[in-house]
């Protein structure tokens, strides 16, 4: 890829750095499904994970590369440390990709050097330039990062890029890591770049940052003003801390915003042509998938995708936009795929019709997890009256999260509870071995009887950290989705799952959340002799 492209690439970190969220935890085959729809949404490159972290993220960037890396589809791309290890085991995962990439960073501020990598600037230098080269001579598409990159030194950061451009670098990557810059802060650094490092016009230069001070998206448009092409960022703004600049965000702005930015890329400022490849009508639909699998909730409020972005109340803005909705509007709901579509499907429907609607929803499934999630539906359509988009969503997000390795099967729930009763639940589990098991148990409420029982028939020692429930639509016979998040051992797991009645979407939601918890610590490592990183040791980007 050329310097300047023309538009500006889109580096989906979802499946990366979106995943190092607390609890955010995705399984392989959620994660093949966030990839397929960030394919869908027409990313120019997807991060699939970080490879040698794990055997269970070697095998979904293997994966993702082999089903998603088509020619026609994104780049495929790795993230590795500046390490022989874990650059190979990159390029090992990423190899089924018609198109790939090795992702590979060191740490270029004097705060890192000194106290965590505990080495010298020219120590720093010649690495760069050894593991760059040994990339390169693995893949054409190499990307470096100059880790903690707001707070280096400039002029030596400038040395180091020069270095990994030297070696084969086709995309430097300066990243906020710590989210401490400034809109004008950010632009002044990626423009020094830009006059200071002679062979830039070799590389693209890329920009990933987070959102500690809420200035990431701003931060990012700033630096394309100043010669950025690439933006590093995730669905819904998910990611460390207080998350990653958020793709729909920036998409938009480049979008509405396309007559202001044009000259920037060198355009006619009245030109209509986008400045990036993203598809924006199907903006709404990945953002509720990745809520869904992950269980991080949307904000009300959050731009372009928050339920409330297209919402008004104010009797004088009803009265405007129902005139025009240019009045109060910057946006056409529809141009990010917001609709509000009741589907005709029904008991008498057939499983032609309800896997077309899935496909047009973004959802691919087969064999036995359609049929499992279209007797799913047709129970559904037996309790409710009309049937909307939100709840088949609801269905198949609770499908794909239960596929991959499933310890214990929810068979039977059933609760006892009301005013001067003691809340009493019991369950039914069918284990491992292939039998079912029973228990009771009291508890403050209906749910936390639930959870009782559960862990008393699971024997997993864990913390119940989070319960939330919200409903999927509108009415009394709305679906309520449920999420809960189990600690063990310093670990977060999440369950989501989705049903009419409340207390069987938290048991099932439990139920997940433990297949996940007993799944990861099941897992193998990816060499004999090496155990998944500690999360201390997984990448600060």
């Amino acid at each position: 890829m050329a310097r300047d492209p023309g538009r500006v690439l889109i580096f989906d970190t979802t499946l990366r750095d979106g995943e190092q969220s607390p609890g955010a935890s995705l399984n392989l085959e959620e994660k093949l499904a966030i990839a397929q729809q960030l394919a869908r949404l027409g990313v120019d490159i997807i991060e699939a994970g970080f490879p040698f972290a794990s055997s269970g993220d070697f095998n979904a960037v293997q994966r993702i590369a082999a089903t998603v890396g088509t020619p026609e589809g994104p780049v495929i791309c790795g993230l590795a440390r500046a390490a022989a290890g874990d650059i190979r085991a990159c390029a090992e995962a990423v190899a089924p990709a018609a198109r790939r990439r090795i992702h590979t960073f060191i740490a270029t501020s004097d705060i890192h050097l000194e106290h965590k990598l505990r080495k010298s600037r020219a120590e720093v230098l010649e690495i760069t330039r050894e593991m760059v080269a040994y990339a390169r001579s693995l893949v054409d598409d190499v990307e470096f990062s100059c880790e903690d990159a707001g707070r280096s030194d400039p002029e030596y950061m400038h040395q180091v890029i020069e270095a990994a451009i030297s070696a084969g670098a086709t995309t430097i990557n300066i990243p906020d890591t710590v989210g401490y810059a400034t809109p004008a802060e950010f632009g002044d650094l990626i423009a020094g770049i830009n006059r200071s490092v002679p062979n830039i016009d070799q590389a693209v230069i890329s920009v990933h940052g987070h959102n500690d001070l809420g200035l990431a998206v701003a931060n990012f448009l700033e630096a394309v003003k100043n010669g950025a092409r690439q933006l590093e960022c995730t669905i819904n703004g998910i990611g460390e801390r207080a998350g990653n600049a958020s793709l729909e965000e920036l998409v938009m702005a480049l979008h509405v915003r396309r007559s202001y930015y044009n000259p920037f890329l060198g355009r006619p400022a009245e030109s209509t042509e986008p400045l990036t490849g993203v598809r924006t009508e199907e903006i709404t639909k990945t953002s509720r998938l990745v809520s869904n699998l992950t269980g991080m909730a949307v904000q009300p409020n959050k731009a372009i995708v928050g339920a409330n972005a297209f919402a008004h109340e104010s009797g004088i803005h009803q009265d405007g936009v129902l005139k025009n909705p240019l009045t109060y509007e910057i946006i056409d709901a529809r141009t990010v795929g917001l609709t509000d579509n009741r589907i005709s499907l029904g008991k008498l429907s057939g499983r032609s019709a309800f896997r077309a609607r899935l496909e047009d929803l973004g959802y691919s499934l087969e064999g036995e997890d359609l049929n499992d999630a279209f007797v799913r539906f047709k129970e559904l359509a037996d309790r409710k009256r009309e049937i909307s988009d939100r709840d088949l969503e609801a269905i198949v997000s609770e499908q794909v999260q239960q596929q991959g390795e499933v310890r214990f099967l929810l068979r039977r729930v059933q609760v006892s509870c009301g005013t001067g009763l003691l809340p009493t639940a019991t369950v039914s589990l069918e284990t491992g071995d292939g039998c079912e098991h029973s228990e009771a148990a009291i508890g403050t409420g209906p749910v936390d009887a639930v959870c009782q029982a559960l862990n008393r028939l699971a024997g997993v020692p864990n913390e119940l950290v989070e319960f939330s429930v919200k409903s999927v639509t509108e009415g009394i016979d709305a679906m309520g989705e449920v999420t809960i998040r189990l600690r063990a051992e310093g670990v977060l797991y999440s369950g989501h799952a989705a049903d009419t009645d409340i207390v069987v979407a938290a048991a099932q939601a439990f139920v997940n959340a433990l297949n996940r918890l007993v799944a990861g610590r099941q897992r193998a490592p990816l060499h004999p002799q090496k155990a998944p990183l500690p999360v201390a040791e997984l990448p600060r980007l």
